[in-house]
């Protein structure tokens, strides 16, 4: 009959040590691509914030300018007005002809600056829109990124001690930090505290 050769407990010892080991490092190797969207997430969220909010500025900026020139051909139709009443029977046809035509030419003016102004308005409240969203989206990248970090560190830390709670703790702050960052690109879940 033969032998059974046993395994030797300390080997046995070693073969889980070692499996445990490349399994953590393979996960904290996925924590690490996970952390790497977020922070893209993150940055373009800020970048987009900012874009938004300079151009929005501008648009405020390009509005107020059309409204400075919609009063403006407003007061001089009213100034032409006021000269037709004051002088309107006294004038030479010729020259009441050429202060209706520039009191005409004003309304329209008046009138076109008021359409500009309001495709601008809707413009820039677009952008305002734009910012606000990306500003919403900015703390959960933010949060999601450092319990990425987290995740990652006490993964290397229940490598080195060998110890399975530290990495169960691993593993729930990177779902957590994962749920963050996939919020931060999708806004489906408002928490309150991040606002």
């Amino acid at each position: 009959m033969s032998e059974v050769e046993l395994p030797n407990p300390e080997e046995l010892e070693e073969v889980k040590a070692k499996t445990f080991t490349r399994r953590v490092a393979l996960v904290t190797a996925v924590f690490a691509v996970i952390l790497a969207i977020a922070s893209l997430g993150g940055n373009n969220a800020m970048k987009e914030m900012l874009l938004a909010q300079q151009q929005s500025s501008d648009q405020w900026a390009f509005y107020q300018a059309k409204v400075i020139r919609e009063h403006l051909y407003k007061i001089q139709k009213m100034q032409a007005e006021a000269a037709l009443a004051e002088r309107g029977g006294a004038m030479k046809p010729d020259v009441r002809a050429k202060i209706e035509s520039l009191m005409k030419k004003a309304a329209e003016e008046e009138t076109r600056y008021k359409t500009e102004k309001k495709e601008i308005e809707a413009e820039a409240k677009k952008l305002e829109r734009e910012r606000d969203v990306n500003q919403r989206k900015d703390p959960y990248f933010d949060y999601a990124e450092v319990l990425l970090q987290i995740a990652i560190v006490m993964a290397s830390v229940s490598i080195l001690s060998g110890s399975r709670p530290v990495f169960y703790f691993a593993v729930g702050a990177a779902s957590l930090g994962a749920f963050l960052a996939f919020n931060g690109f999708f806004l489906l879940v408002r928490l309150p505290f991040m606002h």
